[in-house]
Order: C-alpha cells, then sequence, then structure tokens
C-alpha cells in the first residue's frame, strides 16, 4: 500500500452498514461479521471470533459515541484487500468509553500489517477532531456524504 493512507478509499472499499442491530457488543460483532467481506476466504465466523477475542482484552471505544473495533491479528492478507467499514449501530450500546458515552458508530478496521494499522488509527483520530465530520456522523450520513466531506477534509 503507498505511504499515505486514504481513509476515504478504504471506507469505500470497506462500505458503509446502516442500522446494524444488537444490544451487546457480542451480538453486534456477529451481526457486523456476517454483512463485511473479504476476499481472502474468512469465514464470517473467524471474523467474529477475531473482532470479539481483541474486544474481551480492552474496549476499543475511543470516546464520543466512536469505536475502532480490529483483530488483534491481521485479518486481511494483501494490502490491497485493506479496508475501514463504518458501521452505524442501531441502537447506541455503552463500551466503557473513557469518556462514557455510549457507542453509536464504529470503524472496523481490517489491515494486512501492523505499520499501516497505526498509519489509519492516526488518520482516523485526526479526521475525528473535526466536527463537521463528527456532526456527519451523528446523522449516520452514507458512504457518498462520508467520502465527499473526507475528501474535503
Amino acid at each position: 500500500m503507498e505511504s499515505e493512507i486514504s481513509i476515504a478509499n478504504l471506507i469505500h472499499k470497506g462500505g458503509v452498514f446502516q442500522d446494524v442491530e444488537g444490544s451487546d457488543i457480542e451480538t453486534i460483532y456477529r451481526n457486523i461479521s456476517d454483512v463485511i467481506s473479504i476476499k481472502n476466504g474468512q469465514s464470517s465466523e473467524s471474523i467474529y471470533k477475531a473482532l470479539y477475542d481483541r474486544e474481551k482484552i480492552l474496549s476499543t471505544a475511543v470516546g464520543r459515541g466512536v469505536a475502532f473495533p480490529h483483530a488483534g491479528t491481521n485479518i486481511v492478507i494483501k494490502d490491497d484487500d485493506q479496508r475501514i467499514c463504518v458501521c452505524y449501530l442501531k441502537t447506541p450500546i455503552d463500551m466503557q468509553a473513557p469518556d462514557g458515552l455510549k457507542v453509536y458508530v464504529m470503524f472496523v478496521l481490517m489491515t494486512s500489517n501492523n505499520h499501516t494499522h497505526l498509519q489509519i488509527l492516526s488518520s482516523l483520530a485526526k479526521i475525528l477532531r473535526n466536527e463537521s465530520f463528527r456532526n456527519l456522523l451523528k446523522k449516520h450520513t452514507n458512504e457518498a456524504g462520508l467520502l465527499t466531506a473526507l475528501n474535503r477534509i
């Protein structure tokens, strides 16, 4: 992958999912795992297990109603298969965020290496400082709207 990470491109590859159902993290991760697709043949069960096992170690909630779920190991093999799936929850849930707010949107990171994973986390943290982008998230803005905003930031 290029040294400059394009969050917009990664979200375009991963997609935006509205109204993910579940009242607990286990159900939400099962539902997310059922709708996302990865080319390398990972089953939805293996994706679920990777996300849920990581969450049991420490919450991926970062505050402001946002979480960055990711696996403890790389879910994808090829750099070209890396992606971010934006998942708006139908009902916000408590994920023990540092600010105590319930999570309503997840950026599910699917990376092939630790270096890129850290770059993505850093880029997302910077993007989330932008109040207008956070307001779009609160409105459950679709993929086209998010990509337009990201290209402006």
